[in-house]
């Protein structure tokens, strides 16, 4: 009883800090470089420029929080595109009865 084969925590010790991939955190640090260069460029003297500033920061941010049942946005976003876009397969479902009433 009890004995598994592999440990129920094996994936999240290969990960940083036990949430982030290695990938999440350049995808982080590439947001917020970005927006620390264009807080600089722009100088934002209005809320619209403030926003337009912040955006990349947010789009990164976004795809790199962790979520329930996935990983995080990111492995969520390519899964979609996976599905629908690319790994696209018909299956011809072949079915059982389980009475013999239906049977012919």
């Amino acid at each position: 009883m009890n004995q598994y084969l592999i440990a129920a925590n094996t994936k999240r010790g290969q990960l940083i800090f036990n949430i982030f991939r290695p990938i999440d955190l350049y995808i982080a640090l590439g947001g917020t470089l970005v927006t620390f260069l264009m807080f600089l460029i722009i100088k934002p003297g209005t809320l619209f420029l403030a926003i337009l500033t912040l955006l990349p920061v947010l789009v990164c941010a976004f795809l790199v929080i962790p979520i329930p049942n996935y990983h995080n946005m990111l492995c969520v976003l390519q899964n979609i595109y996976r599905f629908y876009f690319v790994e696209r397969q018909q299956f011809k479902w072949r079915g059982w009865c389980c009475k013999d009433e239906f049977k012919d």
